[in-house]
Order: C-alpha cells, then structure tokens, then sequence
C-alpha cells in the first residue's frame, strides 16, 4: 500500500531542498528497495518541470564487486556516473538497504578501494554544490532515508514506528513542514554568524574527549534542509593542521555496514596519530589508512534536531540529534574552505548530553546538550 507521506517528502525534496526548475536534469537514485520513494520523486520532479533520470542500484551487485572485482576494477571511475554527476543541475539519493549487514563478508581493503574509485565522483558534486548559485555549474543535492525493515531492526523498531520516527524527523507531521524548516534556518544562521568570526573550538565530554579544533577562516553552514533530509545541523572543516587532543566516540560508528564500537582517535597537527575500537578496529584503521586524507577531519558539526532523541544506527538522524556533536574523517567540504580530499568521509558522534561542553575561544556555549543563547536551536 502506498504511503501518502511519501508524496509529502517528495514535494519538499523537489520544491524545497533542490528547488528543481523548468527543464532541470534531476537524477534520483535509490537501491531497488527504494523504488516507491524513487516513484513519488519521479511523479514531483515532473510536476515541477524538470527532466527525471532514475538510477536503481542493487544491493547485491554491490556485495558481489566487493567480493570478487580485481582492485582495478574496485578502483574503476565510471565514465557514464562521471558524466551523469558533472551534467545534472540537481541529484536526489534515496539510502535504504534490505539487509544493513550485506557486507560483513567483505574484506575491509576492498571497500578501501571501492571508496577510491568513488572519490572522482564524490569530489565533483562537493565541487559543484560549492560554486555559487548564479554560475551555471552549480548543482544542489539531498539524501534522505527510506523506511526498511533493516533499517528498523538497526533502531529496534517496528517497521511502522520506524517510518513514523522518520517522518517526523523530518518535520512531515506538521502542517507546514517547509516553514518549520524555515524557522529552524533562522536559528542555526544566528550560530552560524557567532561561529564564522571565532577561532577555536574545544569539545569536552565524559569518556576522555578533550580535543581542540582550529576553524579560523572556515565558514559554517546552516543545514536546514537543503543537504540531508531530515536535517538539522551546523557545519564547517576544521583546519587541516590544527586539530589535537582525543575525542570518544558514544556511539557506534558505522559505515559500509560495518559498526565500529568504542572508537576513540588521537589526533596532532591535525592527523590521526592513534586510532582503537572495541570492535571492527581492524577495519577502522584500513579505512583510514586507504589515502593521505582519510586521517585527516573533514567535518565538525552541532546536532541541532531535538526532535531526534534517540540513537537508531543510522548516520543521517544520529549526526543529527540536538545535544550532540560530530567528526568526520576525510574528506571536506568545499565550500566551508576545506583543502582535505579523500575516498572516506566517515561521521562519529558524541553525546554531549551527559556532562560535555563546547568552548568556542575559551567561551562555553553549550552544557549538556544544551546551547546557552536561547535565540539559537532549542
């Protein structure tokens, strides 16, 4: 049966967070579970005057290249996904897997490869999202996530409670989910202006994180919709060279379903020097091992969606929750001012909720979760 908030979020991805016009390219992807969510995109972007291209990827074509593609053909850049990435005005990725633990299997050095033959593509839509909005080569992009039963057995939900977590995280419970978009904008641009002027930030929070990141110069940027979906975060790329000391990270952290548990990273002169999990370490340090960028922070980011409160295993709404903050290693993001490139952008995150603190030039602006300017997200 179909779900008529699907429509909803169509609406807002086409009309909101990529803003599609009369005779805009618009690729959408999607695994092939993703296929109704893929369909009412298709239907929006079509009402909107654009021009969609779909794209349904299988999950288990994935799993059999990472097992048996040679490492050329893991390293491989396809010249068709190139020229699709370099030609389209607006790109819409569905995530969502039947089965988030597919790759368990696979040997952690290929999914190193596969991230290096993917980083040409990665790179060129960064680049592209970077330019200004008035140069023709610009192009904007969203992701958002796609109920699965995977996905809900990640977040120990029931299927139902899991679409309805979703939904509501992207404020599609509301009447006017574009306007409470709007409104939470409003919030995190003042942030955004305090942080742009400043020079560093400390993070501090229980299990041994004392870091400090240099951001001079760096530009932070209000997510309010327009990247991830849901959104809600504000975001810059630390200095390449100006990161020391040691953060824990609260949550596992996953990626290319894999769960690293207990991550803690040392850092100096910005580069991961000492890296440990309790679990899946191994992999952990061949992916930041698979180029010179990887052990280097490309994101520094404040959760700033208190409508998402609960940890579920999934990047998009964990990097999210209001209280919290997030690193990323790899690669960055143009378009704060970062220089890092990689085949890896990883997001962990850390609670902050339960005794930690952000100090920005020595200032404390946030205490257990909780920013101290009550004209910034609530």
């Amino acid at each position: 049966m179909h779900d008529p908030r699907l429509d909803k979020l169509a609406r807002v991805l086409v009309n909101y967070s990529v803003g599609v016009k009369k005779d805009d390219l618009v690729v959408i992807t999607g695994a092939t579970v993703a296929e109704p969510g893929v369909a009412a995109v298709f239907r929006a972007v079509l009402a909107a005057g654009g021009h969609p291209w779909v794209k349904l990827t299988s999950d288990r074509c994935k799993e059999i290249h990472l097992k048996h593609g040679s490492a050329a053909q893991l390293r491989h850049v396809s010249p068709f996904e190139k020229r699709m990435m370099g030609t389209c005005q607006a790109y819409i990725a569905f995530w969502g897997d039947e089965n988030t633990r597919a790759l368990s299997g696979v040997k952690p050095a290929n999914q190193a490869l596969l991230s290096q033959g993917r980083r040409p593509i990665v790179n060129l839509l960064l680049k592209r999202a970077a330019k200004p909005k008035t140069d023709p080569d610009h192009a904007r992009w969203v992701g958002t996530q796609f109920p699965t039963n995977a996905a809900a057995q990640d977040a120990d939900m029931s299927l139902a409670d899991y679409a309805d977590f979703v939904f509501r995280g992207g404020k599609l419970d509301l009447p006017n989910p574009v306007a409470a978009w709007k409104r939470l904008g409003v919030a995190q641009r003042r942030l955004c202006d305090f942080l742009n002027k400043k020079h560093e930030v400390r993070l501090r929070a229980p299990g041994g994180t004392d870091v400090r990141l240099g951001v001079q110069g760096r530009r932070w940027i209000n997510c309010d919709g327009h990247l991830n979906f849901p959104d809600g975060e504000v975001f810059t790329s630390p200095l390449e060279d100006a990161t020391e000391g040691t953060v824990y990270f609260t949550y596992p952290a996953v990626w290319q379903g894999r769960e690293a548990v207990d991550v803690r990273l040392t850092f100096k002169a910005g580069k991961v020097v000492d890296a440990s999990a309790a679990k899946n370490e191994e992999f952990l340090i061949q992916m930041l091992d698979q180029d010179k960028g990887a052990r280097i922070l490309g994101e520094l980011a404040f959760g700033t969606n208190y409508g998402i409160r609960r940890f579920t295993r999934n990047t998009l709404f964990d990097e999210k929750i209001g209280g919290t903050f997030h690193l990323a290693v790899g690669t960055g993001y143009p378009e704060s001012g970062s220089k890092n490139e990689s085949g890896l952008h990883w997001d962990m995150v850390c609670d902050l909720r339960k005794g930690g603190t952000i100090e920005v030039d020595g200032k404390v602006i946030s205490k257990n979760g909780r920013f101290t300017n009550a004209a910034w997200p609530r």
